[in-house]
């Protein structure tokens, strides 16, 4: 598509948006560190937002001097089985934990060791459950682990047994104060960040976005109702349609769920294939990892819903506000950190309060705008991919202040 061809933008694209003394502060902090190298490791290339956060953060980070490597670890079905259970257990659901589970988390995270090239990293990050047994091979290195789940209210049994093996971290990110654990390792608060220059979120003509609608066939006619996301229970997915059917009851519109299914995430293709049930002429549920058609969608969108009922973050609340939407999400997590209520976006309790935001919205075409501009410039603000490359690079100066470098070694998967 003619958008895929564009330049890739630079650091200094950022200046428009952040200024002068932003820019020239990060750089400041990048020289600090430069030639330090730092491994991520996470579980998937594509699907989800931490693979949305390294596709952008990996590169920028090489651009300021800080050489970045992503290894994305393999696994049996088991493990992913094993840990998606062990994700939804942090966020709250019961798990019963076995002998044999916890044997393969281990061992399979384990066994990437040879591929991760431990000990010619300065640091090495982790993201979520999936490779956290990996710190057990550390080689003097400093570890951390950033989890990006909901924890604030997690099973008891499956933190027992996660909390031993966090506390041999040098730190633990978690994206809000109140996912605090008690932990043995320092524990950090950073809230994530959208890429404005990615292709889910750079500037899309009209005319562009109605090509890309078209190729899937969404229809025009009417107010277009969005969520975007992976097809999983958290977010809630039933309920949206339900406040959708509710607040479209006398005012027509079209409701649109697109979202993709990941590699460590095993339920996803049965939450598809249950929401897929309920399409018809107006509720289209489209499964694709498409940036382009998610950027066309909320763009066009007159209301976006991020109806989570668990939420570590939520990018794509962050995403639509970028491109001055209404946005209504559910009262949890980190999207009640992104929207401030009834100013930049509005939060839902249950299914009745969405219906009731979706038909004002629907029915106040000026609320739209003036919800959406605040939005936007509440994303310009605090949460663009610089606030959250300053972040690490301040945590990165604490953490490394007596760590000898490294020598240099052969690149992974280097982005840049």
């Amino acid at each position: 598509m003619e958008n895929a061809r564009r330049p890739e933008p630079s650091f200094s694209d950022h200046q428009a948006l952040i200024g002068v003394r932003a820019t020239e502060r990060l750089r400041r902090k990048a020289r600090l560190l430069a030639g330090r190298r730092v491994l991520h490791v996470n579980s998937t290339r594509q699907g989800g937002g931490v693979a949305e956060i390294l596709s952008s953060l990996v590169p920028l980070m090489n651009e300021v001097g800080v050489e970045a490597d992503w290894l994305v670890i393999e696994g049996t079905p088991e493990f992913f089985t094993f840990t998606k259970a062990l994700h939804n257990a942090l966020q709250g659901e019961r798990l019963q934990l076995g002998q044999e589970g916890m044997l393969l988390h281990r061992e399979v995270a384990c066994a990437n060791a040879g591929r991760a090239q431990l000990g010619s990293y300065d640091l090495v990050i982790v993201h979520d459950p999936q490779p956290l047994p990996l710190v057990e091979l550390r080689r003097g290195e400093r570890w951390v682990w950033w989890c990006h789940i909901d924890v604030s209210q997690p099973d008891p049994t499956a933190w027992a047994y996660m909390a031993p093996t966090v506390s041999e971290y040098d730190a633990a990110v978690f994206s809000l104060p109140e996912y605090a654990q008690v932990l043995a390792a320092p524990q950090r608060f950073i809230m994530p960040a959208i890429d404005p220059f990615s292709l889910i979120n750079r500037e899309l003509s009209r005319t562009e976005t109605g090509v890309h609608l078209a190729r899937y066939g969404i229809p025009t006619d009417l107010p277009l109702v969005v969520q975007v996301g992976r097809f999983d229970k958290w977010k809630d997915p039933q309920g949206v349609i339900e406040a959708y059917c509710a607040a479209t009851a006398r005012r027509p519109a079209t409701l649109v769920l697109v979202g993709n299914t990941a590699a460590d995430d095993p339920e996803g293709q049965e939450m598809y294939e249950s929401v897929c049930a309920f399409s018809c002429e107006r509720i289209l549920v489209i499964g694709a990892d498409d940036p382009l058609l998610v950027n066309a969608l909320q763009r066009r969108a007159a209301v976006v819903l991020q109806k989570s009922l668990r939420e570590g973050f939520g990018l794509t609340v962050s995403e639509a506000m970028w491109k001055g939407r209404a946005v209504i999400g559910g009262n949890v997590g980190g999207i009640r950190h992104q929207i401030v209520h009834d100013h930049t976006g509005f939060l839902a309790e249950d299914v009745e309060e969405a219906a009731r935001h979706i038909a004002d919205l629907l029915a106040q075409p000026d609320l739209r705008r003036t919800v959406g501009r605040r939005a936007r410039e509440r994303v310009r603000r605090r949460f663009l991919m610089t606030r959250l490359l300053e972040d690490w690079l301040d945590l990165m100066r604490e953490l490394l202040a007596d760590q000898p470098r490294r020598a240099s070694a052969p690149p992974l998967a280097r982005a840049s």
